[in-house]
């Protein structure tokens, strides 16, 4: 049986998934819903583009696959999961602890997906946080100038950057997120799979660095059970290289990581869960 995906958001994003999905034998569009309706037109056919986004429920979706705004899953997060399973491709929504909470608990219903994105490591981090051995997480993004879009104060930071790269926000991932909602998604799934840390306790920086004309670079840096101060703590570090041209929000790789998360976004029940 094949499964039914509403796909909320038609960007880049968006018709990368929606393509995808016509490509493959077990999925097939429930619906595609775009802020500007315009930009469907000629793209994709009538049948298939939802209007009224409140209307979702009409289409049965067996799944629906945010990748529009963080807006989307404090206004219909809590109704999409009485129905369907959720995935939010844009977690940086979660920082709102209101909307977290929220969705939490509606998940009892049907399963909320968190997209691992550039996040690497996802799984083997949750594992830690379920059993309380994670201690630390740290996620640092370096990208050029041009592929940051950001909010105020960071915005007008980052517009005087010349050429030498400069750490734009080194904190807590929850303050983060407002600032930066397009440029920090994998941080968000970071605190999600972190959820022992959370947004608080999960460390964010962004270097802008001019320099990097060709690629998005994330660090991960991990501790466990040990002596930190003494040097005697578990960690693991990498550092992921994301092909990405100048003035890309999103690295070329990420987009066939959101359709393996779409396709592993289903089958696991109620809850939350990194895909």
């Amino acid at each position: 049986m094949k499964r039914r995906i509403g796909i909320v958001g038609f960007g880049h994003l968006g018709q990368y998934l929606y393509n995808a999905a016509f490509e493959r034998e077990d999925l097939e569009v429930a619906f595609v819903w775009n802020r500007t309706s315009e930009t469907l037109k000629g793209k994709v056919p009538d049948e298939y583009i939802l209007k009224d986004l409140a209307d979702f429920a009409e289409r049965k979706p067996d799944l629906i696959v945010e990748v529009a705004h963080p807006v989307i899953s404090g206004q219909y997060g809590e109704s999409f999961l009485m129905h369907a399973d959720y995935m939010v491709g844009s977690p940086t929504a979660l920082a709102d602890q209101a909307v977290e909470d929220k969705l939490r608990a509606a998940a009892k219903h049907h399963g909320l997906y968190i997209p691992s994105g550039a996040f690497w490591g996802g799984n083997d981090i949750q594992k830690m946080a379920d059993r309380g051995s994670l201690k630390g997480l740290r996620v640092t993004m370096r990208k050029h100038p041009s592929s940051f879009k950001l909010n105020s104060p960071l915005k007008e930071k980052n517009d005087e950057i010349e050429d030498k790269q400069v750490v734009l926000y080194d904190g807590p991932v929850r303050a983060l997120c407002p600032l930066a909602p397009n440029n920090v998604n994998t941080m968000a799934a970071a605190c999600m799979a972190a959820h022992n840390l959370g947004f608080d306790k999960v460390q964010g920086c962004i270097v802008s660095d001019p320099e990097l004309t060709d690629w998005h670079f994330v660090e991960v840096e991990v501790t466990g059970p040990g002596d930190v101060q003494a040097g005697k703590a578990f960690t693991v570090s990498t550092i992921r290289k994301n092909p990405a041209k100048v003035g890309a929000v999103t690295g070329s790789a990420t987009y066939a990581s959101f359709l393996s998360s779409m396709i592993g976004a289903m089958g696991r029940g109620s809850g939350v869960h990194l895909c």
